[in-house]
């Protein structure tokens, strides 16, 4: 039987009540007591469990994810997730919320960071550009005792904080792999449309690409990188520029997580399907452009594993136990027609 908070309390000789307050690190407990209490805790292999703790004090966990107010299908999903969860924990003493907030604006997002109150929430998961603002506000929070999570894109110097999301340069690499591959050998430039190149996964993804092409591919060349900033009308600008100033482009690679507008643009200008494209993540138009070869690959991340992830880490630092990393990482899945 694993032993119990009276165990405890018997093996160090002192009072259940002095137990909790040492468990608890509450004061009005003298050293002699706490050094008792610990050495008893060694001796008998006694393993606290917070999730009891927390049914029997009526405690809850109050967990917010931060998300971009710009977003199209991808981010659809995601509020999906969050909101099936929201419903499906609350019987298990966790409160779930979330805030949308232009995350592109690094001043505002370190704004509303800073607003955010001990007695509000236990943690936080953002989903932001990295920027010294924003790393600094979530320093912050940390220091107040908030948790938290960077949600799919990070913020590279904040190392206390915890990650989930994939690999972002190994996906990036295994674009340019699938792109090369399509490609079959013939000569032609490819063009690479992101939503903003200020975000840390953007950046990864692009270094990631650029690795795999130079190094494997060099009948490929990759432009530069055509940044939509999430405008539909820009997108459809920008792009039409680049296709009528580049002759032979034979690829795209989206590397932002929403392909629906910039392939929109493209096709507006071109036959997708006489081109090699690969996109990220999972929803129903990529589903939809695969099938009809508009799309020839989705390298993708389970959302719902995502947040479930983050939920599962941020009760886990509350609690203070370490988070088991296995269980959280992130794979990336590479989606074809053939077996969506």
């Amino acid at each position: 039987m694993r032993p119990t908070a009276k165990d405890l309390a018997e093996a160090a000789g002192v009072s259940l009540a002095t137990v909790d307050r040492v468990l608890n690190e509450r004061p009005n407990v003298s050293k002699k007591a706490v050094r008792s209490v610990h050495e008893a805790i060694e001796r008998i292999g006694f393993i606290r469990n917070p999730a009891a703790v927390s049914l029997a004090r009526n405690k809850s966990y109050r967990f917010r994810f931060i998300l971009p107010k710009s977003g199209d299908l991808y981010l659809r999903e995601l509020l999906r997730r969050v909101e099936d969860l929201r419903t499906a924990l609350k019987a298990d003493l966790t409160d779930i919320d979330y805030a949308q907030i232009q995350t592109e604006d690094a001043h505002g997002v370190a704004k509303y960071l800073a607003g955010i109150g001990e007695d509000e929430v236990d943690g936080v998961a953002l989903m932001a550009p990295e920027s010294p603002q924003v790393r600094d506000a979530l320093a912050r929070l940390l220091e107040r005792g908030i948790k938290v999570v960077k949600f799919l894109s990070g913020q590279e110097k904040l190392t206390a904080a915890d990650f989930v999301g994939v690999d972002n340069f190994a996906a990036g690499a295994t674009a340019g792999k699938l792109i090369g591959t399509f490609a079959s050998g013939m000569p032609g430039k490819v063009m690479v449309v992101a939503d903003t190149m200020q975000s840390l996964d953007s950046i990864q993804r692009r270094h990631g690409f650029d690795t795999i092409i130079n190094e494997q591919f060099h009948f490929l060349k990759s432009l530069p990188s055509v940044e939509t900033h999430a405008d539909e009308r820009r997108a459809n600008q920008v792009i039409a520029r680049v296709l009528e100033n580049n002759s032979g482009v034979t690829a795209v690679y989206v590397l932002s997580s929403e392909a629906r507008v910039p392939l929109m643009a493209i096709a507006a200008n071109t036959d997708l399907e006489k081109l090699a494209v690969v996109v990220h993540e999972r929803t129903p138009f990529s589903e939809e452009a695969l099938r009809d070869n508009r799309i020839d690959a989705v390298i993708a991340q389970d959302p719902g594993h995502a947040v479930r992830s983050a939920i599962r880490i941020m009760r886990a630092r509350a609690d203070a136990r370490e988070p088991l990393a296995e269980q959280e990482r992130i794979r990336i899945e590479i989606l074809l027609k053939e077996n969506l």
